[in-house]
């Protein structure tokens, strides 16, 4: 892999989820995610936002090859592996891992903290013995929790001492690129901070690349390098965290930042209303899928799909009228 390639390239992912019919009834698919692209470099945080069924979850899941894509690229260290199987795909995943959403169901409550933080180097036979246990030592360090923690169960830990040991166990093979799926949403503000900023630590010093999903804008604002916004299976908007959150092109990035809580109470607030349900993944609509909620809406946008446009400054939008739209 060359020195300047991406970390991770994601071209047209597509996951259709199939749901049987009946007698009379035709099988259907969920479209939840339908055709994405986008690359993430070594030390940089790709946030990727959206309402909820937007997609944004199996996206990730699929990156991690936790469920099998439908169709496209995903191109890890120079190397697609979207649809390797389980036997060459086994040694790749030291370089990708997981942060999941619930801290709590993601970690063996019948193991102890010091064997579910070891677990993946004994997996892959990096560590035994008195080395296997220092090493264990140390990823407790890095994240902020005691040594002596280490012969405790789950349920002795707080939800935030439980994520700290997700997130050790997501370094401890040392991975270039580590998902977080809404890593913080079931945490109290006070410790999603906390949170944020080990991942960030951890970030500077190992040089990691996230791919951070989340529906907290406050959040992904702190974190994030560059956002990607996702409705309906579809990335609509892509752009630098400072572009995208002070000239958001696409009508339903505008609506998602118009609503974001302003500390101020004596400043005003300009909201952009969007009316209107999400329409189904099961049957999205034709053209513009943001269309029957866009204030801007016009024929063109029922009709034609508007491709993801490069509007220079690291910014691209998929909108046929995003320059009536832009502020």
């Amino acid at each position: 892999m060359r020195a300047d390639a991406p970390v991770l390239t994601v071209s047209d992912l597509v996951k259709h989820y199939r749901v049987a019919g009946g007698l009379f009834r035709p099988d259907r698919k969920v479209h939840a995610v339908d055709g994405i692209s986008f690359s993430i470099a070594a030390g940089e945080t790709l946030g990727l936002v959206g309402e909820s069924g937007c997609g944004k979850s199996s996206a990730a899941r699929c990156i991690v090859r936790l469920v099998e894509p439908t169709s496209g690229q995903i191109v890890l260290k120079g190397q697609d592996v979207a649809h390797l199987p389980e036997g060459r795909m086994r040694p790749l995943r030291r370089d990708i891992q997981i942060v999941f959403q619930d801290p709590f169901s993601s970690l063996n409550p019948r193991h102890r903290a010091g064997a579910i933080v070891a677990e993946p180097l004994v997996n892959f036979g990096l560590a035994e013995g008195g080395a296997l246990t220092h090493r264990v030592e140390e990823l407790f360090d890095r994240v902020g929790l005691r040594r002596d923690q280490m012969n405790n169960f789950p349920h002795e830990f707080s939800g935030g001492q439980r994520q700290r040991l997700g997130i050790a166990r997501a370094i401890a093979l040392n991975p270039a690129l580590v998902v977080c799926d809404e890593p913080v949403s079931a945490l109290d503000v006070s410790i999603q901070a906390q949170v944020i900023n080990l991942l960030e630590d951890l970030q500077r010093d190992l040089g990691l690349a996230y791919l951070f999903v989340a529906h907290d804008l406050a959040v992904v604002e702190h974190i994030s390098h560059r956002v990607a916004v996702m409705y309906l299976g579809k990335i609509v908007e892509i752009a630098p965290r400072d572009v995208l959150f002070t000239r958001a092109a696409h009508p339903y990035t505008q609506a998602l930042l118009s609503v974001v809580p302003v500390p101020d109470p004596r400043q005003k607030c300009r909201r952009t209303l969007v009316t209107g349900e999400i329409p189904s993944p099961l049957a999205p609509p034709s053209g513009c899928r943001f269309h029957t909620r866009c204030p801007h809406a016009d024929a063109i946008c029922q009709s034609h799909e508007p491709p993801l446009l490069d509007l220079g400054n690291g910014q691209s939008v998929a909108c046929h009228l995003h320059k009536e739209a832009l502020p």
